[in-house]
């Protein structure tokens, strides 16, 4: 009789019946439920703000006027092709009070504030951790470090490496070192990085096709000696696929390795590419006057 008529005292003291009591429950579950789901949420935004940022990779926008976007192998680029008959290029590394500028941000507003502001600039060569060259750096026509033959670890001595320059007749090359070594050009402005990427329409020989070492890179290759071409990945590319990019999709029989990792390409005025990171050697590119 209990199970199935209760008392009127416990009517009284549930108050309800069984129908209203389960309603009540999946009420009381749902709000749970929904308190949690805020809960978790709040945390994740209090995770996500305390993240360190992160320097930019790419960044939109519209490119300085050389410049183009491409893609070759699945992997973007800027590419940027300096008619030297319209543009001035050269390497810098100082300022006028001979310290380093260290940086593509700082070398633009220098730049700029010296009224020579520039339509691009990317950063040239390897550097020691004091931003000096790691190999010949010839600036305005003076030689600001030695050429260097050594043998070492790490992509500047993958030989052949080589060199960027332009001499004093305004035409650009890139050259092996030992064949700049032994010409001894004269130079305006150089700048020695490696590996070379193509030499003479052909691959660097230690390349393998597709690499697993894959970073942002950047490089620069020479159609011919009023042709400059400068090239940098949007994402990671192997050092063959961007070898092939200069050979066979910008038609440079010689191309050089810049960098990589810290590559950067900026406007003159804000960072296309990379991040503000440290600069030694910077190949910036300027209208005629």
């Amino acid at each position: 009789m209990f199970a199935d008529t209760p008392p009127k005292w416990r009517k009284a003291s549930c108050g309800v019946g069984p129908n209203v009591l389960a309603r009540e429950a999946m009420k009381r579950r749902y709000l749970a439920g929904f308190l949690i789901a805020i809960l978790l949420g709040a945390l994740s935004l209090t995770w996500w703000f305390r993240q360190p940022a992160r320097p930019p990779i790419a960044v939109g926008g519209e490119l300085p006027a050389p410049c183009r976007n491409a893609s070759f192998e699945a992997v973007a680029y800027v590419v940027c092709e300096i008619d030297l008959h319209s543009y001035d290029i050269g390497v810098f590394h100082s300022g006028a009070d001979g310290k380093t500028f260290g940086s593509l941000e700082k070398f633009d507003k220098a730049m700029s504030g010296e009224g020579r502001p520039v339509l691009l600039a990317m950063n040239a060569g390897m550097y020691h951790e004091d931003l000096t060259p790691v190999g010949l750096l010839v600036e305005g026509g003076q030689e600001r470090a030695p050429l260097n033959l050594a043998d070492g670890e790490g992509n500047f001595f993958l030989k052949p490496n080589g060199l960027f320059l332009v001499g004093k007749d305004g035409k650009a090359a890139i050259m092996e070192t030992n064949a700049y070594a032994a010409a001894r050009p004269d130079a305006a402005f150089a700048t020695q990085s490696g590996p070379m990427l193509v030499i003479g329409g052909r691959l660097h020989p230690r390349f393998e096709a597709n690499g697993t070492s894959r970073y942002i890179r950047n490089g620069v290759g020479v159609r011919d000696a009023n042709t400059v071409v400068l090239a940098i990945s949007r994402s990671q590319v192997s050092l063959g696929s961007f070898a092939r990019l200069f050979r066979d999709a910008l038609n440079c029989p010689n191309a050089l390795f810049l960098d990589g990792v810290v590559s950067a390409l900026s406007d003159g005025e804000r960072m296309i590419v990379g991040g503000n990171y440290a600069a030694g050697p910077i190949i910036a590119v300027s209208a005629k006057r």
